[in-house]
């Protein structure tokens, strides 16, 4: 059975695009924008990604030491599907944060550190990247779930 909840293990944010990402207490996301402050917060449909646990620990058995924000995910949760989630799913975090998911993966240009040092890199394929619907803060420990799914008509 798919678990419809998870856990934040980590939120994290860069200053620079370009370099990994360091983890933080708390975040603050914006209504359309994605993380105050972080680098690659703004407009368009990549505002925030999230990561699972379980990708991390790919690399790791792979033999990187490696862990939460070096992929440059905002958003690490364990417990909850995020690669097997389809576009248009729609996430709750922690008390009031909404997010909709927008791509799962995306395009590298250019190779990432991780990518030269292990000879891949999940995040193309297993990271996700979503829009904020409903601002608010996150936090390690906070909740992750599928919210229910409009009903459409055809």
């Amino acid at each position: 059975m798919i678990s419809s909840t998870g856990t934040v293990t980590a939120v994290c944010v860069s200053a620079s695009k370009g370099t990994q990402k360091k983890p933080v207490e708390r975040v603050r996301l914006l209504l359309n924008h994605g993380i105050a402050g972080d680098a690659h917060a703004g407009p368009g449909d990549r505002q925030i990604s999230l990561l699972s646990v379980a990708s991390i620990d790919k690399m790791r058995a792979a033999g990187l030491d490696v862990g939460a924000g070096d992929f440059g995910e905002n958003i690490v949760v364990d417990g909850l599907d995020l690669c097997g989630l389809p576009i248009g799913t729609k996430l709750k975090v922690g008390d009031a944060v909404q997010l909709e998911i927008t791509r799962i993966g995306k395009v590298c240009h250019e190779r990432c550190a991780i990518y030269y040092q292990a000879g891949d890199c999940v995040m193309p394929r297993e990271g996700i990247f979503a829009i904020v619907l409903a601002e608010g803060e996150v936090s390690a420990g906070d909740r992750v779930e599928l919210m229910a799914q409009e009903a459409t008509t055809g």
